[in-house]
Parts: C-alpha cells; structure tokens; sequence
C-alpha cells in the first residue's frame, strides 16, 4: 500500500487535468454524437396526427463537434470536465494507494485492467471496476448532454439538475436503470473473456517482452478479429449512451424511468445564443426499458446505422491495444 503526500496528488491532478485538456472534447463530442436522437420519416404527435422530425440532424462526428462549437462555443465542448477528472483522479488514486502502483506512473485504471492476467480475475475486478465507477459515469455524461450551464465549482447544484428528486434521495436507483448494467457487463464480458484472449494468441509475447511478434498473417488475423468486434461493442457502446442519460424517478404517471417536469432545472444558465439545443432528446414519457428493447427501438425509428455512430473510434480503440500487456 502506498503512502501520498499533498504534493503527490496535486502533480497527479494537475497531470490527469493536463490530459483531460485534450481528451474532454473528444470523448464528449462522442457522448453527444451517440446520444442523438435522429427518428427518420414521420412521427405520431399526441393525437396520433403524422408531424416530420423537427430536431438537429448531425450525421457524423466532426459534425457533431462543429455544432457543439458554434452553438454552445468552446465551454460547450468542455462540459463534463470536472466530474471526469474527479472519477479519473479518484480511481488513480486507487490504483496508487491500495494496488500500489508508482505516482509518477500509475496504471490506467478501468474496464479490462485488473491485477491478474487470467481470465476470471480480470473479469471480477473489471465488474467491480465497472459497479465503483457508474454513478460517475452516468452523471458525466448526463453533464455533457444537458442543455444547462452548469457550475463546475458548485457541485450539488449541478446534481440537482442532473439528478431527479428520487435519484438524490435513492442514489442506488441509478443501478436500477434498465439494462444499463447488463449491457456494460455484457461489454466486459465480450472484452475479457473473448476479445483480448484471442487477441493475445494472435499477436503472442515473448516472455519478457513487451512488443508481440508480428507477422503478415498474425496480423490479418488480429484486424479480422478487431473488425468482428467493433461490429458487436459498438451497439453496446451506443446503447449504455442511451441508457446512462435516462432519469430515473417514481412519479406515477410517468413510467418508471421518466423524468420529473418541475423543479430539476430552474433558475439555470443558458449558453448565450443558444437558440436550439446542441442533440435531440427521446420523450423521456417512451422510455427504453432495457438493452434489447433499446436496440430494438433505435433500429425501428433511427435505422441500423445509429447503433453504429462513431464505429471508427471503436475500431481504432481495438487495433491500438495490440500494444498494451
């Protein structure tokens, strides 16, 4: 177990700060590309009348980032910053502190990184890295895709617009969430138990070494298996998007994963010259409720292609941990 001091932690904060400079705005340009709700054809309004789709259509990722900056300008693509680098800091710790890693160069923590190499001990602490990190991971993206201004040094007015009354006093109903915590398992499951054996076996090291051995069929194989991957982590990917910004409450005229009309967002700052919000949302009345009801829907009003958005970055995810132990 390793010991910090005050200093150790503010380089450490002001490291994770520094990258997060850079990786903020990617990461939620993705959230947003992949939270949109883009319906094709026509709609049914209240009366069962046909309405065409009203909202933004953003059909690529970069396009997706030129919209979040011309409506919203440069914060815009910073929101989430500061719940993403208190998770990335506290699990950083963790890994410091109780797996004794170095501070100066502690291993990245998360899904598919545990302190065994077998199968089975990887897949327990992922899960467990998994349960320990989702209230974080939801009010993160929450944050990215709220159409509020949010404070980043005010963090419990922050919860009270990204949280609903009955999330604040049950805070464990985010665990409730339909199929969010399937799909993540499933997500982790696919990796550990799947993905990374086979990727190892194709791309072998030698013991003490960290480069694998290539070859021109090893490698048609390892990008086969990475292509074969994407096109099942992907969904799964948009799937716990979607699922991580529904609101939970128990409102009896809602169903159960609506959100509450009054009270969640007032007196909130908005974005000067917002005039539209930056994605469209789902009526949270027509929740998803659950991982395939969420596939199913999306396929039915969006098309296959929006359980595919951003594939490119899953795949270039997938060839680039060829290099990691």
């Amino acid at each position: 177990m390793a010991f910090l001091g005050f200093f150790d932690i503010l380089i450490l904060a002001l490291s994770l700060g520094i990258l997060l400079l850079i990786t903020v705005p990617l990461s939620g340009t993705l959230v947003r590309f992949r939270a949109n709700y883009n319906p094709k054809g026509l709609q049914l309004d209240a009366e069962g009348g046909a309405q065409p789709h009203t909202g933004p259509l953003v059909t690529s990722y970069f396009g997706m980032m030129r919209r979040v900056y011309s409506i919203e300008g440069l914060a815009g693509l910073y929101k989430g910053f500061m719940p993403t680098l208190l998770s990335a800091l506290a699990l950083t710790l963790f890994a410091v502190i109780l797996l004794g890693e170095s501070p100066s160069s502690p291993r990245r923590t998360g899904s598919y990184h545990g302190p065994s190499a077998s199968i089975i001990p990887t897949l327990v602490y992922s899960i467990f890295d998994m349960l320990v990190s989702l209230p974080a991971v939801v009010i993160t993206y929450r944050s990215v895709t709220t159409p509020h201004k949010l404070p980043w040094f005010q963090p419990m007015h922050s919860l009270r617009v990204l949280l609903t009354p009955t999330e604040r006093r049950k805070p464990w109903i985010l665990y409730l969430t339909p199929g969010l915590l399937l799909t993540q398992a499933v997500h982790i499951a696919y990796v550990v138990v799947l993905m990374r054996p086979l990727g190892r076996w194709f791309l072998p090291r030698q013991e003490g070494s960290a480069v694998p051995e290539f070859s021109a069929w090893r490698l048609a194989l390892y990008f086969a298996l990475v292509l074969l991957s994407t096109g099942i982590l992907t969904p799964l990917e948009v799937i716990a998007t979607r699922l991580a910004i529904q609101r939970n409450h128990a409102s009896p005229e809602f169903n159960s994963v609506s959100q509450e009309e009054e009270g969640d967002a007032e007196d909130v700052a908005e974005y000067a010259g917002a005039e539209e919000d930056v994605i469209g949302m789902r009526s949270e009345k027509d929740p998803y409720m659950g991982m395939v009801d969420c596939a199913k829907r999306m396929v039915d009003e969006e098309g296959w292609g929006a359980l595919y958005r951003a594939w490119w970055l899953t795949f270039l995810g997938g060839l680039g941990a060829a290099g990691s132990p």
